[in-house]
């Protein structure tokens, strides 16, 4: 036992171990010892990295199977099992993922002095959690994992949070999410007592009745709705990333928005799929409404940070149009804007901090003609806006096209209200790098001006770098997942 467990931890279960050792590391250094501590979490978080490059090399792509399956026991006599594995769609978010956490802990390199330590253990902790998710084959453990990540997110707004309210959005944000998934508790339940099993496997070969479909599609709806997050349960998502640090901001936006999306891709459309069609009309109609609102809201907020978290919830909408669009084209088109915007929104939220640790304000009415005083930043937020904007050559036009196409093909008036909402959100963003960067200097409310450094130059490259990388070249996307996704639309009969 001990042996197996051993194998499977530190061999195919890959990045896993790494994070986990580096969370643990810090604690036994002094709090003095600030620079080998942040060392340790940076090393740790890019060796994680690292790692995924060797299963993208030996992954099969002309199978939809799970690759590089590994089961350890967990709980045998209720046949519960702690299984992993990567297929054509869960490889880019584990990617995505240790993408991110080397440039969150970059970024507060120098911001996070107080409680440090914590600070790298709480990021490492998270960071083995969301890989550990994307990787899950067992219905129980994806309940138990994402649940788990609010926690680490909840005290890294609680403590590294930038004013007052930031109890008060820490707050609003874990009770959010935990309360919606209670209900998704009470599906997986049910499930383990029709098939005697949580092995996604055979829950996927399972066929429920009608009525028990319903029941337990609205279930894990509740849960995965509020993740997305879906009008009318967003209200947690602009709150939190105004008061979180900009670390944590970019992390938010980058891939705890995306259990949502992916738990329905992983559980709720192949597990349900006579519920999934009868509950389109629902999806659409609060996906519509979700895609206008925001964008005609964001026109109206006056923090930066706000009108950057209003567009997530845009995008994401549009995401859930595209998966339950039950073609390849609306399921496959709505995987590349899923890993497009982690980079993206975190690159402006990058871009608001530079400027609040410049001047210690995000309102929108103190900016003003920055790009005759700070050249360089505009320049990486117009790039990071055309991004935001979907604009072709980008990252997220492909997926958005296809997204498109296949709702067109269900609902031609759902496609016409998406692409309203994808003109609105190009509206405001354009509004708001013109409001900021053009226009005349207020010397009133503004007065040292410095462009971004070396260590901030460095950590947006990446982002500019992966956008143009794959808005120029989006191939790689349905070579990898074409399989998976096929074998998604077959298994639900939506063909």
């Amino acid at each position: 036992m001990l042996e197996h467990f051993c194998e499977c931890y530190f061999d195919l279960s890959g990045p896993i171990p790494c994070p986990v050792l580096g969370s643990i590391t810090p604690l036994f250094i002094p709090n003095s010892r600030i620079r080998p501590i942040r060392l340790i979490g940076l090393c740790a978080s890019l060796i994680t990295f690292l790692y995924p490059p060797v299963p993208w090399i030996q992954f099969d792509p002309s199978t939809a199977k799970s690759q590089f399956v590994e089961s350890l026991r967990w709980l045998p006599y209720e046949n519960i099992h702690f299984y992993l594995g990567i297929d054509g769609i869960s490889i880019f978010f584990v990617i995505l993922t240790t993408f991110l956490i080397p440039i969150c802990i970059s970024v507060g390199w120098s911001g996070m002095r107080s409680y440090g330590k914590e600070y790298i253990t709480a990021s490492l902790i998270r960071e083995f959690l969301m890989i550990a998710v994307f990787r899950m084959l067992d219905p129980l453990l994806f309940y138990v994992l994402p649940e788990s990540v609010p926690i680490p997110m909840f005290i890294i707004i609680g403590v590294w949070g930038s004013r007052q309210r930031k109890i008060k959005a820490a707050y609003q944000f874990f009770l959010y999410t935990l309360l919606g998934s209670v209900f998704m508790l009470l599906a997986i339940l049910l499930i383990l007592l029709q098939t005697g099993t949580t092995d996604l496997q055979i829950s996927l070969t399972t066929e429920f009745s009608e009525r028990r479909q319903i029941f337990l599609w609205i279930a894990s709806f509740a849960s995965f709705a509020v993740k997305v997050p879906m009008v009318p349960v967003h209200i947690w998502l602009p709150e939190a990333h105004v008061e979180a640090p900009t670390a944590g901001s970019v992390i938010l936006a980058g891939i705890p928005l995306k259990l949502g999306t992916y738990g329905f891709l992983r559980f709720s459309i192949p597990m349900f799929p006579e519920a999934t069609l009868r509950s389109t009309p629902f999806i659409y109609t609060l996906s519509a409404i979700a895609i206008i609102y925001t964008s005609s809201t964001t026109s109206r907020q006056i923090d930066l940070k706000k009108i950057i978290a209003y567009s997530p919830v845009a995008h994401m909408n549009l995401v859930t149009i595209g998966m339950f669009s039950p073609n390849i084209q609306g399921i496959g088109g709505s995987i590349p804007p899923m890993s497009s915007h982690g980079p993206v929104p975190s690159a402006l939220f990058l871009c608001v901090g530079v400027l609040y640790d410049r001047h210690k304000t995000r309102l929108v009415r103190y900016y003003g003609g920055l790009v005759s005083t700070m050249p360089n930043l505009p320049t990486i937020s117009f790039s990071s806006t055309l991004a935001n904007m979907s604009s072709p050559g980008t990252s997220s036009f492909i997926g958005e096209f296809l997204i498109s196409v296949g709702a067109f093909q269900r609902n031609s008036l759902v496609a016409t209200l998406a692409a309203l909402g994808m003109i609105l959100g190009a509206a405001y963003s354009l509004w708001l790098y013109n409001r900021a960067v053009s226009g005349n200097l207020k010397p009133d409310f503004l007065h040292k001006f410095s462009d971004p450094n070396g260590r901030e130059v460095s950590i947006f490259i990446p982002f500019l770098v992966g956008v143009v990388r794959m808005g120029v070249h989006p191939k790689v996307f349905p070579d990898c997942m074409h399989t998976s996704v096929s074998n998604l639309v077959q298994h639900g009969k939506f063909h």
